[in-house]
């Protein structure tokens, strides 16, 4: 094996371990938002938390998908398996059309995932102050604290000021209500949001070109012909005249 495929092999490795670490993470988020004593209600409630549970259904199968893919992928790269490797190309080829086709529409729908995440919160907003659920209380406070904002009355917020982030006197004056920030970040993020996934694409696309190239040392080891040794007899001995 050249130096290009050896590096190639090693690239996938590491790439797989990666891949596959990421995958057990999103799964064992995704079992966690089901199945956790703060999150579980919201798979008994209707009031417009579909957008949740799919949500929470895109990450398991997501991580499930890594994961099948990460193996697939190691057990091609340790073994120099070409049909595994060829099934982790194809799976992979999916995968980045995938990354890039969300890519584009988060940032093409900017707005209207804004506006959809605006309407899940302003829901959960108004669970809470209706059942004081500790349910919603973490999913407030996750939300509160990523988008740096606090419920949807800001500086003069009373009834979720426990949800909000923690700060001086003066810092909790200066924070914006949540479904504005929320906005306010989709729009001036959308562009990075979009090299995000572009990014992660090319990742993927320069694993995919490696197990293209192990591939296909694979498949010339295999066709040439094995290497033979000539054994040569020793020189007779003169004949006697």
């Amino acid at each position: 094996m050249d130096g290009c495929a050896q590096m190639c092999k090693c690239f996938l490795i590491l790439f797989n371990i990666l891949f596959a670490l990421v995958g057990l993470g999103l799964v064992g988020l995704g079992m966690w938002l089901r199945f956790g004593a703060e999150t579980r209600g919201f798979f008994d409630i209707d009031l417009n938390t579909a957008q949740f549970n799919i949500g929470v259904m895109v990450l398991v199968v997501t991580g499930v998908l890594m994961l099948l893919v990460a193996i697939i992928g190691d057990c091609g790269a340790c073994n120099n398996s070409k049909s595994a490797l060829g099934v982790f190309s194809g799976l992979l080829t999916v995968l980045i059309i995938i990354e890039i086709t969300a890519g584009v529409m988060a940032f093409m729908w900017s707005d209207r995932v804004s506006d959809e995440l605006v309407n899940f919160y302003a829901t959960i907003y108004a669970q809470y102050v209706n059942t004081q659920s500790s349910a919603q209380a973490v999913t407030l406070e996750f939300f509160n604290n990523a988008f740096d904002c606090c419920g949807v009355g800001g500086p003069i917020e009373v009834i979720v000021r426990n949800t909000c982030p923690k700060g001086s006197f003066l810092e909790q004056l200066t924070y914006s209500s949540c479904p504005g920030a929320i906005k306010d970040v989709f729009n001036s993020k959308a562009q990075l949001v979009l090299g995000g996934f572009l990014g992660t694409a090319g990742i993927m696309t320069l694993a995919l070109v490696c197990s293209c190239v192990l591939q296909r040392h694979v498949s010339v080891s295999h066709a040439s012909p094995p290497a033979y040794v000539l054994l040569t007899s020793p020189p007779s001995a003169a004949r006697m005249i």
